[in-house]
């Protein structure tokens, strides 16, 4: 680290006094000397601790997440360094009205300082320029003489090395209506977790939880409910428990000694912020502060039969750990993996070459079905109006096709031969998938037993649990779980819509519970050209910890439609699941868990059940400070218990500490604007179906306002009064932005255009996509290709390497461009009626502008560097974040068909679209209600 003489402010001195042993301040031009650093910046200096001459180096530890974490989390994109014209003018920082300033920063000059502290353009909060500051975990137990405590030196030199002087955050203020939004902001890491000193028994980066496993809507915790009512901030946790681990990824430890060290009142699982006591034979919980024995095997090598290293063990380590368990966590042995596929073969199915996509997916990846131990079992049952049963008998190559047409009393026309091993009766599995599409191909039977087939398919598997695999192309229309068409455009836009929103029969609800209690969990495959009832059959994904994916308007004769099903679908059939899981988190005293967001089942006030836990799935978790906190930190715990398919019975840990503060700056400047944007957008959709679509936009709209209006009064000059700005923390500055794309999101939209089963299932990807996911598709990403700097699109060290994501408005686009827009789901190619016939030749191979069509496209690769490096992006769009989805691509013209250039401009959302404002508009609304709030 920099020594204090090197990080002066112009017109100061530092030199080395011998005697003190300690820097001595002068200011060059008066010959004023003092003894403090001339500022008291924790992002600049670190005062030299006492005792120690210049050369003297800190720590390297750090709490802060490790250097290439974040970046990973997002994608590990490089960011290219704009060219001639790119990206929005920098905000400027040091424009901002004096009227903006923070309490507490009364010192000399520190006002003007931080109002001008950041270079030009640059958000002062995350300055690379000035080191970060180091938060050093010392371990208080490991290092020297075993399960000492630190004497007071050691405690004060660390205290001086962790800025204890100078703790928390720093506070930025900004002024929205003159800071552009940055999409490069979204990119950063969430704000630092700043720990008091010997909170952690390890120096280890890792021993709290990367965000993109958990993260907090704020990194220091209110000590008291009032505070927190005083900051309107919302209190919550966006867990991730199961998130993919990509290449470069930190893989999650496993402790397979089966020692659990675990609190007797509470439960918690042993941590790096628990201390030990009594010469290290006990150690005290961080949550409830029972002293507890440590394991006798605890400081057992069990591989190496000897005394192992306790300061080595992974779970003291690390913020995310798995645990083999023991068999008191079982209530019975392991179960296999068992997957059950309902297929529906009727007429609309048959012809929009559903069937014969999904049987020859599942085909092709027989291989990737988790099955390491050949325990693995499945079953094929196809519907129409009646159930048709196949009998795969082990070893043998012929199949047997068993109808039951009595659909109103559903039984298993045999008791063998239906739910076989993978392994065993491979041959008659692969003969029934190649033929099950020609033996339906004349059917012209049309409707649907979904119910029925849901039961049979419950029947076959209740005993063991495992997944339910249903792929339908119609509205179920017969027998238990019959819908009917509800769609009614006069409804559309009214107050009345939220009801389309929700479950038209209570048989999905009831059935999704009974599977959740044998261990059955569904995913829905849809695939109708009309309405298909997305918001009812979603009840079942819902309730049983499965997913619903959508596929408007199906047909397997356009390709692109073909390889986006049988992608998604083959990586879901080769994804590695947890079974019969259930999920606890746990908190210091006096937090509690109050209201449980995402695809599982409450089975008690705090215990969810998951029947299985697919990856990439999101949860969110609001919490509720129930008295006032009296510890310097918190600590949140997520434990998941749950069977790999493997057999494995696993507990996965996943823990989380933060500091206290009972300063209302902390709080704001702490304050992660990507997990406040993923826990609005999970009670947004609550709201719009136990209230209206309105109640919800206003409850987000009101959410953004009560946050502005609380830093207005408590943190700038204006207090109470009306202000020409509209001021909010650094950290918090994209979150208007975010919460305006969640208001302009199909989901929640005001609109009388959306059907409803699109606007289901927007609502289903906003309460589950992690963050990663879910910051595209509400903030979605916008590039100019036509101009991307030459190393765009090739190879750097982090893989191929992005353009420099624009601002979201159509001011941006240029008649002769070619531009990317992608929100995850769909990625859009625009071009420009302008466009010179040599870029639409280097790309698409077409002469001129004329002859392109416009629409979902497949693009070559031609023989040239351009065509080559806008594949790569494009493929890198595909490939860089977590999760199964295979976006569309679609080339919209900018004179092409209106519907689909509408819908292209409306992933720019800081434009105005129909009845909804711009971004400058909405920055207004919410200046006009925080002053009008406030005469």
């Amino acid at each position: 680290m920099a020594s204090p003489a090197q990080q002066l402010p112009p017109g100061w001195a530092a030199e080395w006094d011998q005697n003190a042993q300690r820097y001595l301040f002068i200011e060059t031009a008066t010959g004023r000397t003092q003894w403090e650093p001339p500022f008291a910046d924790p992002e600049g200096i670190n005062p030299a601790p006492s005792g120690s001459p210049p050369p003297a180096a800190h720590h390297g530890k750090r709490r802060q997440y490790a250097a290439g974490q974040t970046q990973a989390y997002y994608g590990a994109e490089t960011i290219a360094p704009p060219g001639p014209g790119y990206g929005a003018p920098p905000a400027q920082p040091g424009q901002q009205q004096p009227q903006l300033f923070t309490p507490g920063l009364s010192g000399e000059g520190q006002f003007s300082q931080q109002q001008v502290g950041a270079p030009p353009g640059q958000a002062p909060y995350y300055a690379p320029t000035q080191p970060e500051p180091e938060y050093i975990n010392a371990p208080g137990f490991g290092q020297g003489a075993p399960y000492q405590q630190p004497g007071v030196n050691t405690l004060t030199d660390q205290f001086s090395q962790m800025n204890v002087g100078q703790k928390g955050l720093r506070l930025f203020t900004t002024n929205l209506l003159a800071a552009p939004p940055d999409p490069l902001e979204l990119h950063r890491p969430p704000p630092d977790i700043v720990l008091p000193p010997n909170s952690c028994l390890s120096n280890s980066p890792l021993a709290n939880a990367d965000s993109s496993y958990q993260r907090c809507t704020v990194n220091a915790i209110p000590t008291s409910h009032s505070l927190l009512q005083k900051s309107k901030l919302p209190l919550g946790l966006v867990i991730t428990p199961y998130r993919t681990v990509k290449e470069g990824d930190e893989p999650v430890p496993l402790v397979t000694d089966t020692v659990i060290a675990r609190c007797r009142r509470c439960r918690t699982y042993i941590n790096p912020y628990v201390q030990f006591i009594d010469g290290g034979n006990r150690w005290r919980c961080c949550m409830c502060s029972m002293s507890n024995e440590v394991p006798q095997l605890f400081d057992w090598d069990q591989v190496r039969n000897q005394p192992g290293d306790r300061w080595a063990r992974a779970e003291l380590n690390h913020g995310v750990v798995e645990f083999v368990a023991p068999t008191e966590y079982m209530v019975r042995p392991p179960q296999p993996a068992v997957y059950v596929f309902l297929i529906d073969v009727s007429h609309n199915a048959i012809q929009s070459g559903m069937v014969a996509t999904a049987t020859r997916t599942i085909l092709e990846n027989l291989d990737r079905i988790p099955n390491e131990d050949n325990r693995t079992k499945v079953a094929f049952i196809a519907f129409d109006v009646s159930l048709y049963f196949f009998s795969l008998p082990a070893g043998s190559p012929d199949t047997s096709m068993l109808v039951v047409s009595d659909i109103d009393d559903v039984f298993l026309p045999k008791p063998t031969d239906l739910l076989v091993n993978l392994t065993e009766s491979r041959t008659a599995i692969e003969s029934l998938l190649g033929r099950l599409n020609d033996m339906f191909q004349d059917n012209h039977t049309i409707g649907s037993a979904m119910g029925p087939a849901l039961q049979a398919g419950f029947k076959l598997m209740s005993h063991i649990g495992g997944k339910i695999q249903v792929l339908s192309a119609s509205l179920p229309s017969v027998g238990a779980g019959a819908l009917k068409n509800r769609e009614d455009p006069k409804v559309l836009g009214t107050s009345k819509e939220s009801a389309l929103l929700q479950a038209a029969s209570p048989f999905y609800k009831t059935f999704a519970i009974e599977c959740s209690r044998a261990q059955v969990s569904v995913d829905m495959f849809l695939f109708s050209s009309g309405y298909q009832d997305v918001a009812t059959l979603a009840c079942l994904p819902h309730y049983t910890a499965g997913h619903t994916y959508f596929y408007p308007a199906f047909n397997a004769s356009r390709t692109e439609d073909a390889i986006k099903f049988a992608h998604e679908f083959g990586e879901i059939l080769a994804m590695p699941i947890m079974l019969e899981a259930v999920m606890r988190v746990r908190a210091s005293k006096n937090l509690r868990m109050s209201a449980f967001h995402g695809n599982f089942f409450v089975r008690s006030t705090d215990l969810l059940a998951m029947p299985s836990v697919p990856q990439d799935l999101s949860y969110a978790i609001e919490i509720q400070i129930e008295d006032n906190l009296t510890a310097p930190f918190v600590v949140l715990q997520t434990a998941v218990l749950h069977t790999t398919c493997y057999g494995e019975r696993r507990i996965r840990v996943i823990t989380t500490a933060l500091p206290t503060t009972s300063n209302l700056s902390e709080v704001f400047a702490s304050a992660d604007q990507v997990a406040i944007a993923t826990l609005l957008s999970n009670k947004a959709v609550e709201r719009s179906l136990t209230h209206k679509l309105e109640d919800a936009r206003d409850a987000v709209f009101n959410k953004m306002v009560e946050i502005l209006s609380a830093y207005k009064a408590s943190m700038t000059a204006a207090g109470a009064g009306a202000s020409a700005q509209l001021a909010i923390s650094e950290n918090l500055k994209m979150l208007p932005v975010l919460l305006l794309g969640l208001l302009k999101n199909v989901g929640i939209r005001q609109s009388a255009q959306i059907p409803p089963d699109l606007r289901a299932y927007a609502q289903c990807l906003l309460t589950a996509l992690p963050s990663q996911l879910l910051i595209p598709y509400i903030y979605p990403t916008f590039y100019s290709l036509h101009n991307m700097p030459p190393e765009c699109g090739t190879v750097g060290e982090h893989g191929i390497i992005m353009p420099q994501p624009l601002p979201l408005t159509s001011e941006r686009l240029e008649r002769h461009g070619l531009f990317l827009i992608e929100d995850g789901q769909t990625i859009f190619l625009w071009v420009g009626r302008d466009a010179v016939p040599q870029l639409i030749m280097d790309v698409f191979n077409l002469p001129n502008y004329e002859v392109l069509r416009g629409g979902k496209t497949t693009l070559p690769v031609l023989d040239n560097p351009f065509s080559q490096r806008l594949n790569a992006v494009i493929q890198k769009t595909r490939e860089m974040r977590r999760g199964v989805y295979y976006p569309h691509l679609y080339v919209v013209k900018e004179d092409g068909e209106p519907p689909l250039r509408l819908w292209a401009l409306s992933c720019l959302i800081q434009d105005r679209a129909d009845v909804l404002p711009s971004y400058q508009q909405f920055i207004s609304q919410l200046r006009d209600k925080v002053n009008g709030s406030s005469y």
